[in-house]
């Protein structure tokens, strides 16, 4: 049967069923060597994520809960932005709640400074995008709302001004998840924004009454089938602090299809950023970047030859977050995608000629997230052991599903998979504390260091709660030493964030690469520095970065367990031990 995405589900054939269970199943694997903890209270963190009505009669309703993460001050420690949402009754009035700005203390702790950020958006918001887009060394931050987005610009002393209208970049609709990124490699940053469907706030579908209302054969919010679809917004930037609309002339998204999450990444590793969005209950699309040097931009949509449109079997799937990162260490960008409940995330494998491979279940993803529904996903080496592991947000759309016993359930817990080095991953976030014991109804998920020991801690956002900031610590009793590399960059021919440059570093003969960004999982921006795991290898490494400019800087014999600053063209700088 085919997904019908939010409200809706489907069912995976038994070729991907036969696929999952023949798999061969490595042996036990050591202990996860971390803990995670929930922090977010004694971080003085103090939001409450609004989302609706608690029966969410309404699709818009249910798909909130964007955080950006980022260094507005420029003091070297990641700050946070939650966005919120409001209710039918509030709407964006004056006492409908805000998004919520939280500055790093440098000592475990954050401080709410939104009032005197000058950032104030209220009313149906749901992500967040983070970039410097007039390139001077501080990043801004873009907000995607339902009737109208908002773009801050950082006034370099902790204050922004809502320079949105100035821009160009308001927009329209129903936007989603989006992303900065140097599509052209002019030095600035575009923008791309995801958009969903065609709904009226104020004249929204009366709840579970139509052919696409209902759930299992219960009552639900209507959608996304039987409403229209609205078209991905492509923005240029022109060098002067404005944006130019391209997305039509570009050919983005000319079907109109249900779009919720999007990344660059150069899958072809061509030093051209494609574009991936992820939809809902429709085609996937990839846009593969053909633009010739000195010529116009230009890109092709190959989602269907490159094995990324559909499910391995063919079927339209309930796209929602996505990431690029090599688990393989192959050195080309493979794909991850999570999905409504009922299927599973897809684990695309790069096949280095320009195609994909599904292994969700020959990875390991499928069988045990069949009955969950994802929103957040994100690569990050959580143990520090060099390899990539996935962690995914997890959280039904529906309440009602609650009221039936039908193996699933609206509050979810969320996944930690364990990159087991043989192409495999073993879900771990039983194993991995208290922070992934619970169950909540999740949606964003970004990393951060937020006191940058060089362990990657997360966020969580959770529909009518409060996030969860978790704190990434050594496990009880655990004395192995798991040694690391982070680094900030800034571009000078390239954009400044560097976003887009490829870092590759090699310890021992051994290389892994990152791709830079920031925008990517679900309406999320994440901690932007590149961060490299060793495991017990204490050894120098050596470093390359591929510029989006075409500069290729190599720096040898840098110590690990620390920050450095790269320059594009310069030295590195050591920030801290």
């Amino acid at each position: 049967m085919i997904g019908f995405g939010l409200g809706a589900s489907v069912t995976l054939t038994a070729a991907a069923q036969t696929a999952g269970a023949s798999a061969q199943v490595p042996a036990a694997a050591p202990k996860f060597l971390r803990r995670f903890v929930d922090v977010t209270r004694t971080a003085n963190i103090d939001f409450h994520l609004t989302a609706g009505s608690p029966e969410k009669q309404y699709i818009f309703e249910s798909v909130e809960g964007g955080v950006a993460v980022f260094d507005f001050d420029n003091d070297g420690w990641p700050d946070i932005y939650f966005v919120n949402g409001t209710t039918m009754e509030l709407g964006n009035g004056p006492r409908a709640p805000v998004g919520k700005l939280y500055r790093n203390r440098n000592d475990g702790t954050f401080e709410d400074v939104t009032l005197h950020s000058g950032i104030s958006v209220s009313g149906w918001c749901f992500g967040a995008a983070v970039g410097d887009y007039d390139n001077d060394g501080f990043d801004d931050l873009f907000i995607s709302c339902l009737q109208g987005n908002r773009l801050y610009h950082n006034n370099r002393n902790g204050t922004f001004t809502d320079v949105t209208d100035r821009a160009g970049v308001r927009g329209a609709g129903f936007s989603t998840s989006a992303a900065f990124g140097d599509y052209d490699n002019d030095g600035y940053l575009d923008l791309v924004v995801a958009r969903y469907v065609d709904v009226d706030p104020s004249h929204p579908p009366a709840f579970g009454n139509g052919q696409f209302c209902s759930y299992r054969g219960l009552p639900v919010y209507c959608g996304p089938r039987g409403l229209t679809g609205q078209r991905d917004l492509l923005y240029h930037n022109n060098k002067d602090g404005t944006f130019t609309e391209v997305g039509v002339q570009l050919g983005i998204d000319p079907k109109q299809y249900y779009g919720l999450g999007v990344i660059w990444g150069d899958y072809d590793n061509d030093g051209l950023l494609d574009l991936y969005i992820a939809n809902d209950s429709t085609a996937n699309l990839l846009y593969h970047n053909i633009t010739s040097p000195g010529g116009p931009a230009r890109f092709e949509e190959i989602a269907l030859p490159a094995g990324v449109a559909y499910s391995a079997d063919g079927h339209e799937q309930a796209g929602m977050g996505v990431d690029f990162g090599d688990y393989d260490a192959d050195g080309w960008m493979d794909l991850i995608k999570t999905n409504f409940s009922d299927d599973a995330p897809n684990v695309y494998h790069n096949n280095r000629d320009g195609t994909f491979t599904d292994l969700t279940f020959e990875s390991g993803l499928g069988e045990i997230s069949r009955t969950s529904l994802g929103f957040g996903i994100a690569f990050a080496d959580l143990e520090n052991s060099g390899a990539l592991d996935i962690v995914v947000a997890n959280g039904h759309v529906n309440p009602q599903v609650d009221r039936q016993p039908m193996g699933i359930s609206y509050a979810e817990r969320n996944f930690l998979f364990r990159n087991l080095g043989n192409g495999r991953f073993r879900e771990s976030g039983r194993d991995a504390g208290p922070g992934f014991s619970g169950s909540a109804v999740n949606r964003g998920l970004a990393l951060i260091d937020f006191d940058n020991d060089g362990f990657m801690d997360l966020i969580f956002t959770r529909l009518d709660a409060s996030p969860a900031l978790l704190h990434n610590v050594s496990a009880d009793g655990e004395t192995t030493q798991h040694h690391w590399l982070g680094m900030k960059l800034e571009g000078t021919r390239s954009n400044r964030d560097g976003f887009g440059a490829r870092v590759k570093v090699t310890q021992d003969g051994t290389t892994q690469t990152r791709e830079v960004r920031s925008n990517f999982s679900y309406l999320s921006a994440s901690d932007p520095r590149p961060h490299f795991g060793f495991g017990s290898n204490a050894h120098s490494v050596d470093i390359e970065v591929r510029w989006p400019s075409g500069t290729v800087d190599t720096i040898k014999n840098i110590a690990v367990d620390r920050f450095i600053a790269l320059t594009e063209g310069s030295s590195p700088v050591s920030l801290r031990k």
